[in-house]
Order: structure tokens, then sequence, then C-alpha cells
């Protein structure tokens, strides 16, 4: 994984990035390591990270919490609040997804 993304592993970490972030957009890719589109994905992501670090790219592993049904799901957040979702590896949908949100 590329140092432009962060790895969510607590709850606790998940508030403090969301915390240090505030202001700017916020990404979420929710993965698992057995999903084949997430894998798929994951290249895509990584080139988004380090073509926008005006904006906050995280990892989490799939948890119940979120209500995670598709996978991949990606959360955009802003201000704390979620913004927007998408569902599935679609290319030009997250990059579409993550221009729009970080306007």
């Amino acid at each position: 994984m590329s140092d432009k993304v962060t790895h969510i592993t607590s709850q606790a970490n998940h508030d403090t990035v969301i915390a240090d972030n505030k202001g700017k957009l916020t990404v979420i890719d929710f993965h698992a390591s057995w999903c084949g589109p997430c894998h798929m994905i994951a290249p895509v992501y990584e080139k988004l990270a380090a073509e926008n670090p005006d904006v906050a790219f995280t990892k989490v592993d799939v948890d119940a919490k979120y209500g995670i049904r598709a996978m991949p799901t990606f959360k955009f957040i802003k201000n704390g609040e979620e913004v927007d979702e998408l569902r599935g590896a679609n290319r030009e949908g997250l990059e579409a997804a993550v221009a729009k949100n970080k306007a």
C-alpha cells in the first residue's frame, strides 16, 4: 500500500483521521482480502491518492458498523459528515466522485 493511503485499524484511529482532516474530503475504501473487485480497483485508488494530495485517502477492512453490503464501497466524508457513497469497482465513477466531492 502506498504511503498516501492511511489504513484505519480501530474506531479511535478512524475518529482521529476524520478529525485531523476536517475541512477537506476524506475517502474511505471499505475492502476485504477475499474481494476480487477490491483488488482490481486498488491500483486506481492508489493512483488517485498520489494525484490528489488535498484529499485524505483511507482503507478499512470491512466492519459491520458501517452497514457495508457491497464491496468495494467508498464513502466520502467532509467536515465529519458523509457526503457521498460509491459501490463497486468503477474506475470512472471513483475518479468522478473524488473530483466532484473535493470541490
